[in-house]
């Protein structure tokens, strides 16, 4: 589709995605979006990469539907997925899927997302190699797929009236930026220190 077809607060919202600030460690391009879901889609795609070894990847999808959606709440949906390597010892944790999900929360919560209409599933998945192929070390991976609504802050105006915020998708992306980085195994970046900007467009080659 021709993007000059899209509405406004649409582009708007594909802007704020793309303008997301994300780790150094993750490398961020645009992707393919689903075109059956809703009358429009956009996509980005990430791998997360420490000392040139790919360690966690996802992608996010934001999807608008200017008549509303009555499972969502609202116009847009956010639909993220993200998948990591983790130690085969932390697969058998039963707490393991309750705090994967705990990661997308506490990074929205962090970077003042909100959102209504969560929902999604957290997977864990191992592997143990046996025969011809039993010296290779056992694997596991996590996975989380989840969804939610976006929505804009109301926020009091002193001694004035109640004004309705921009929606602004910046915020979701980068707390998905940040799921990614937890779930990858990188440690949190102090407070008070900005990421460096993540790379962005095709990925350089050597």
């Amino acid at each position: 589709m021709d993007a000059t077809a899209y509405p406004d607060e649409f582009r708007v919202a594909v802007a704020q995605l793309r303008a997301a600030r994300l780790r150094p460690e993750v490398f961020c391009e645009e992707m393919p979006a689903p075109q059956r879901i809703a009358p429009f889609a956009s996509a980005l795609s990430a791998d997360v990469t420490v000392d040139g070894e790919d360690v966690g990847t996802g992608r996010i999808v934001l999807l608008h539907d200017p008549a509303g959606n009555d499972a969502w709440e609202g116009t847009f949906r956010c639909v993220a997925y993200a998948r990591a390597e983790i130690d085969p010892e932390m697969a058998n944790d039963p707490m393991l899927a309750e705090v994967g999900w705990s990661w997308l929360t506490e990074a929205l919560a962090a970077h003042g997302a909100r959102y209504v209409a969560p929902s999604g599933t957290v997977t864990k998945v191992s592997s143990e190699s046996f025969g011809g192929m039993a010296d290779e070390a056992p694997s596991a991976q996590l996975e989380i797929r989840a969804s939610w609504t976006p929505v804009a802050a109301e926020p009091a105006l002193p001694g004035g009236p109640r004004v309705a915020a921009l929606l602004d998708l910046t915020q979701h992306a980068e707390a998905w930026g940040e799921l990614l980085c937890t779930a990858s195994g990188l440690p949190p970046v102090p407070d008070g220190v900005a990421p460096i900007p993540s790379r962005r467009g095709q990925r350089g080659r050597g």
